[in-house]
């Protein structure tokens, strides 16, 4: 396919666009919006230093060149210093995507995902739908709501009951959150590599080994010290503190008296906290401009969900009881 066809594609695709869409660039991760498209450039405004920067159609075309002389797949590691604004746009054209794990854009015959980091009015128009079997959205409804309805800056102010509907809901959503957590860490731990951290829109998670180790069989353990020199009756009964002592005596390796093995596991290793404000702020905006019929609903629902967990959350004297 000519260039000039794929190129009339993504700047029609950049012709629908809203005024507060805004993008990222795969390897730097600054954001920017399309302030102006032409004919042979498109040009673009950073959001964090507010500068002003055409991008060209004859740059656009060398990344296109590239991406189909190396059978498709292009590594972003391979683009030039401050180039990759280019593949971010690229990546609106319905057949372009880039993958960060990987570290490449690629050109696809069916749907791909782009560098869009928010555009306002395809985040209007999206119905937000409770997920199936999700325990932990249905508790961090209710403790949303609850925060909203409680002036929780002084907790010493609030009644016991509000108090205790507090405790349980935040129990409840760190229980069912970490088990979502470690849900998803199980799948992610399939798609990381050691030492590439894997960023997302609210922070970035990279994959880490722990080493743990623990004392082999007491008799394994004193017949090695005795082979090596060092008498039972110094090691009576088998301390990990004695142990390590005499190892760096003796010639002995660690993996001659402990059993050492190595997990895997996912950790936060940086959080966004400007993004996490800013979507926060704008579910607050998207309900504040719903439809008075949609509110109701919205708070009908919040309310049916905290009836169901009355029970759990209140409690009778033996005053109230007995009367």
């Amino acid at each position: 396919m000519p260039f000039s066809v794929s190129w009339h594609t993504l700047l029609d695709e950049l012709d629908d666009l809203s005024d507060g869409a805004e993008l990222i660039t795969p390897l730097s991760h600054d954001r920017f919006r399309i302030t102006d498209v032409q004919e042979h450039r498109v040009v673009v405004r950073f959001t964090e230093t507010g500068d002003r920067r055409p991008l060209q159609r004859d740059q656009f075309e060398t990344l296109y060149r590239r991406i189909q002389e190396t059978n498709n797949k292009f590594g972003l590691d391979r683009l030039p210093p401050d180039a990759d604004p280019y593949p971010a746009v690229l990546s609106l054209h319905p057949r372009f995507e880039i993958d960060e794990q990987r570290g490449t854009i690629t050109e696809q015959d069916g749907e791909t995902a782009t560098q869009l980091v928010s555009d306002d009015a395809e985040t209007d128009d999206t119905e937000r739908v409770e997920p199936d079997g999700l325990d932990v959205y249905s508790d961090a409804l209710l403790l949303i709501d609850a925060l909203e309805r409680h002036h929780v800056s002084d907790l010493t102010e609030l009644e016991t009951n509000a108090l205790v509907n507090l405790y349980t809901l935040c129990s409840d959503v760190q229980r069912n959150a970490n088990e979502f957590r470690q849900n998803i860490a199980d799948v992610l731990l399939d798609r990381l590599h050691h030492d590439q951290p894997v960023h997302g829109q609210y922070g970035s998670v990279q994959r880490t080994a722990r080493r743990n180790r623990s004392l082999k069989d007491d008799e394994l353990v004193l017949n090695a010290f005795e082979a090596a020199g060092i008498e039972r009756k110094r090691l009576t009964t088998v301390d990990a503190n004695k142990v390590d002592e005499a190892l760096d005596v003796t010639e002995l390796s660690e993996s001659d008296v402990y059993e050492i093995d190595k997990s895997e596991y996912v950790r936060k290793a940086e959080v966004d906290e400007e993004v996490k404000e800013s979507r926060l702020q704008g579910l607050k905006d998207r309900l504040a401009a719903s439809e008075e019929a949609e509110t109701d609903d919205l708070r009908r629902e919040i309310e049916e969900l905290e009836d169901r967990i009355d029970d759990l959350t209140s409690f009778s004297t033996g005053t109230q009881m007995q009367s």
